[in-house]
C-alpha cells in the first residue's frame, strides 16, 4: 500500500498536467481560429453582446412595469377606500328615518319596484319592501348605527323570525351603518339566509355598486366577515 499511494499521485499529477496543456492548446486553436475569421466573428460576438443588452433592458422595463402597476392598483384601492368614507360621511349625517328613504332609493336605482318605506316603529323589521328586477320580493331591515358598534346576535334573530314568516321575503337584507356584525350575528345571519350587508359593502353601494352584485358577498369583507360556505 505504500508503495502504491506515490504512483496513483503521479499518475493523478500527469493526468492533471495533460488536461492542462490540451487545455492551453485548445485555447491557442481557438484564439487563432478566432483571428484568422475575425471578419465573420465579430458580428456575431457584437449580436450577441446586443441581444444581451436588449434582454437586461426588457426584462428591467418589465420589472419597472409591473412595479408601477402594483403601486397604480394600491393607490386606487386606497383612494377608492378613501371615497367610501367621504360618501358614508354624508349618510353619517342622515336621521335613521332618512337613512330608510335613503336605502329606498338605493334600491330603485338598482332597478328594484314597488319600493315602499314603512319609516314607523312596529314594523316588524321590515323598513323597506320591494321587488328586485327578477321579481323576488326583497324585505330590508335598516339600523342607522356608530361606524365603532357592531350588529348583534339579537338583533339578527329578531329579523329571522319576521323577515319570511311575517313578510315573505324571498330575499332578506340587513344593512347597517357600522363596520361589523359580531361573529354570532354573522353565523345566525349564514345560517338562515339573512344578508349581512356592513359598512363596507354599504359604502360600495352608496359608490355605485349593483346591489345583486353585492348580495353574494353576504358579510364578507369586513369585521368578523366571512362567506358563505360552498354547497
Amino acid at each position: 500500500m505504500a508503495v502504491r499511494r506515490p504512483r496513483r499521485r503521479r499518475l493523478k499529477k500527469q493526468t492533471r498536467g495533460k488536461l492542462r496543456l490540451w487545455g492551453a492548446v485548445a485555447a491557442v486553436a481557438v484564439v487563432v481560429w478566432v483571428a484568422r475569421n475575425w471578419s465573420m466573428v465579430w458580428p456575431v460576438l457584437v449580436a450577441v453582446l446586443a441581444v444581451a443588452v436588449l434582454g437586461g433592458g426588457g426584462w428591467a422595463l418589465l420589472r419597472a412595469h409591473r412595479l408601477a402597476v402594483g403601486q397604480d392598483r394600491a393607490w386606487r384601492a386606497q383612494e377608492e377606500a378613501r371615497a367610501r368614507e367621504l360618501s358614508m360621511a354624508e349618510v353619517d349625517g342622515l336621521s335613521w328615518q332618512e337613512f330608510e328613504t335613503y336605502v329606498a332609493e338605493l334600491c330603485r336605482r338598482d332597478g328594484c319596484t314597488e319600493v315602499v318605506v314603512s319609516g314607523r316603529s312596529g314594523d316588524l323589521g321590515a323598513d323597506v319592501v320591494g321587488f328586485l328586477a327578477d321579481g323576488r320580493k326583497l324585505v330590508v331591515q335598516c339600523k342607522k348605527y356608530a361606524a365603532s358598534r357592531s350588529v348583534s346576535s339579537q338583533d339578527v334573530q329578531k329579523f329571522v323570525g319576521t323577515a319570511r314568516p311575517e313578510h315573505g321575503a324571498d330575499v332578506a337584507l340587513f344593512v347597517t351603518t357600522c363596520r361589523a356584525f359580531t361573529r354570532d350575528a354573522l353565523g345566525l345571519a349564514l345560517r338562515q339566509d339573512i344578508v349581512a350587508m356592513h359598512r363596507d359593502l354599504l359604502g360600495a353601494w352608496v359608490r355605485g355598486a349593483h346591489l345583486e352584485t353585492l348580495i353574494p358577498l353576504n358579510g364578507s369583507g369586513g369585521g368578523t366577515g366571512r362567506r358563505r360556505p360552498s354547497t
